[in-house]
């Protein structure tokens, strides 16, 4: 059989050939909820809302999961022997718009779109009657929004 692998501490994919009989280990994933503390620099520090043991996670490890993180947000934390592999973000996310341009009256019947960035930093499309200090749900497995709250 031939197989594809992914090393998800390193994120390399290597593709390798076994026996079909071939049985391996079970590895175990913990799966817990943890809240997003602060952001400090490039680290982002997080809490285990049951021991309330605090870790730190670089950018890198999070990946596109930094432009969603909100101070005081849950997550879960998955993490094999004790190493952090990744956070699972919530499918929405509410956020408040900080930068957009005004929309214009007369826009409005093709269904144009603006960017407007939120308090992450995200850039984000929204259709034109979104204003700076709206709050807007945007779907975090796609980044794109979804209404305005």
């Amino acid at each position: 059989m031939r197989i594809k692998l992914r090393n998800v501490k390193r994120g390399q994919t290597v593709e390798r050939s076994f026996q079909a009989g071939d049985k391996w280990p079970r590895a175990y994933l913990d799966r817990r909820q943890v809240q997003f503390l602060y952001r400090d620099g490039s680290d982002f520090h997080f809490m285990d809302t049951e021991s309330y043991d605090q870790f730190t996670l670089s950018a890198e490890q999070l990946d596109d999961a930094v432009n969603y993180l909100k101070d005081g947000m849950l997550v879960d934390r998955t993490s094999y022997q004790g190493e952090t592999i990744g956070v699972e973000l919530p499918i929405t996310v509410d956020m408040v718009v900080t930068e957009t341009e005004p929309g214009f009256a007369g826009d409005t019947a093709t269904g144009a779109r603006k960017l407007a960035t939120v308090e992450t930093g995200l850039v984000v499309q929204v259709p034109l009657f979104v204003g700076e200090g709206d709050t807007i749900r945007i779907d975090t497995r796609t980044g794109e929004y979804q209404t305005r709250v």
